[in-house]
């Protein structure tokens, strides 16, 4: 069992996230569902957390209400192997009401801010020729959805 488990507040789409994050990810699944009870404070019967993990790293979903939202200071950051799974997990996110933004950042259809990373980018932006670098960190902030080989092109440049 980890020690530190992150805790998401949904309005009410607690399980149906997880079911959506747990699809995305391989060795991922749910694995406990509570509901509200007649003391509440939500309704009787309602979700109110579901436990989850996504590739072996695990989550809390909580129905909590519409006090809180999330924003950009937390995000899900995701080491992709290629280009396929950048652009499989970027359409997958961004579908049904997601918005792109910059430099691999997008927040999915409930508001939950993502960062879809390529493994190669660590490597072109802070590569050992600062001049090679520096055109990938160009290239970089010029994207929503992350391009390798265009990073890898700025990065040969020159």
């Amino acid at each position: 069992m980890q020690k530190i488990t992150p805790c998401l507040w949904f309005d009410g789409e607690a399980e149906e996230a997880a079911q959506f994050y747990v699809q995305l990810f391989k060795n991922s699944n749910i694995l406990d569902v509570t509901h509200y009870g007649e003391s509440g404070p939500g309704t009787e019967g309602q979700v109110l957390t579901v436990e989850f993990e996504l590739d072996g790293q695990s989550f809390t979903a909580l129905n909590g209400g519409a006090q809180f939202t999330f924003n950009e200071a937390v995000s899900m950051q995701v080491d992709c192997e290629d280009q396929a799974e950048v652009d499989r997990l970027w359409d997958a996110l961004t579908a049904d009401g997601g918005v792109e933004s910059q430099c691999g950042w997008l927040k999915d259809k409930y508001g939950l801010s993502w960062q879809i990373i390529p493994s190669a980018l660590p490597r072109l932006i802070g590569g050992p020729d600062p001049q090679k670098a520096q055109r990938a960190m160009e290239a970089m902030l010029q994207m929503k959805k992350i391009d390798i080989d265009e990073l890898q092109r700025a990065y040969d440049a020159g």
